[in-house]
């Protein structure tokens, strides 16, 4: 695959040329590359260098991305390329996301192949996932417009650092979308992040507020870090006020990784902890990922509390929901999109290789 001729990028006084993919507008001369490290100055224009290759390609319960009012229990064609536009000292896929290799990305594949592919293994989806899809912009729009018209949704996980015109043609392809909050101070997103917290609020409201996109927001609870009661509060208050009780927000657990391996994973009561507060905050749909806690991953309807959705890590082992998403007991609807049950995927992971011609 060739390098393909970036979407957002102006060329500035001084010769050099400024990518406006994301909000980090990096000034680049000839031959140089991004903070990304994917797209780069070639030719006096922004081109990215990965097009159409890939780390690899897995069937994924939707449930991992973790997307839990997404059409329960389908299964997502996950892929993900190299690199990434923050620089988390946490990073937990940081193999992929700070890969320097161009060689990690063994595996190719049209928009075409993949929309066929999504088809065939019978997936709801296609997950641009493992590392962050703003990066690579012009490889995911071209497959979700593929997608589009073969009837395959498709999936964002994402930090949300994405402003502009490059935030609108992104997202106007997207059918759901799992933002990751990392924290909700500026300290904390300058001091793990390198980025800043206000980009990405504004990401979430221009998500909920402006688009159709399915939202789900995910935060990675650090010990010591970004754990305490009063920022988990500040964070819930915030979706509370300027997103509403319907966002599902799932704390998750940390494990130690990349720069960070001299802290303590995340003990399952402070998530346990986190989604107390959430509650009381008046959300209404608080789940917890990353350990075993089967009540933490359970749908309840928020009129009744009747259990609706009992997960078992990404296994559904109770499914109540009416096909129109309604709870059967008070005729509750339950936020989200949903469909004919046909069965749960479950936690498997199925690796499947792609390889187009050259």
């Amino acid at each position: 695959m060739s390098n393909v001729i970036g979407r957002y990028w102006q060329r500035l006084n001084d010769g050099r040329i400024e990518c406006n993919v994301c909000p980090r507008a990096c000034k680049l001369h000839e031959g140089q590359r991004g903070a990304c490290f994917v797209r780069m100055c070639e030719n006096q224009q922004i081109v990215l260098t990965t097009w159409g290759r890939s780390s690899g390609f897995c069937i994924d319960p939707i449930e991992k991305k973790p997307l839990n009012h997404f059409y329960p229990g389908s299964s997502v064609l996950s892929f993900g390329t190299a690199g990434c536009n923050l620089a988390c000292k946490f990073c937990q896929n940081w193999d992929i996301s700070k890969s320097r290799e161009m060689d990690t990305l063994m595996d190719s594949a049209t928009p075409a192949m993949l929309a066929a592919a999504a088809q065939q293994h019978g997936c709801k989806s296609i997950a641009f996932t493992y590392n962050d899809p703003v990066i690579f912009l012009e490889y995911a729009v071209d497959v979700a417009t593929a997608c589009r018209a073969a009837g395959i949704k498709t999936v964002a996980v994402t930090a949300g650092y994405i402003d502009g015109p490059a935030r609108v043609e992104f997202f106007s392809l997207m059918d759901a979308a799992n933002v990751d909050l990392k924290g909700f101070t500026e300290r904390f997103y300058h001091k793990l992040c390198g980025a800043e917290l206000a980009v990405v609020l504004d990401t979430l409201k221009y998500l909920y507020h402006e688009t159709a996109v399915w939202l789900e927001i995910t935060t990675l609870l650090i010990p010591g870090e970004n754990d305490s009661d009063a920022e988990i509060q500040a964070e819930c208050e915030w979706v509370m006020r300027e997103l509403g009780p319907d966002v599902p927000l799932h704390f998750t657990a940390f494990h130690p990784d990349y720069k960070m391996r001299d802290l303590p994973p995340t003990p399952a009561a402070t998530l346990t902890r986190a989604a107390q507060i959430a509650r009381r905050c008046g959300l209404h749909y608080v789940y917890t990922g990353n350990v075993h806690d089967t009540q933490g991953g359970t749908t309840h309807c928020p009129a009744c509390n009747a259990p609706l959705i009992v997960r078992d890590w990404y296994q559904i082992v109770s499914y109540q929901l009416s096909n129109s998403g309604q709870c059967p007991l008070c005729g509750e609807q339950i936020a989200g999109h949903f469909g004919v049950y046909q069965g749960c995927f479950g936690a498997q992971r199925k690796p499947i290789r792609l390889m187009a011609s050259r």
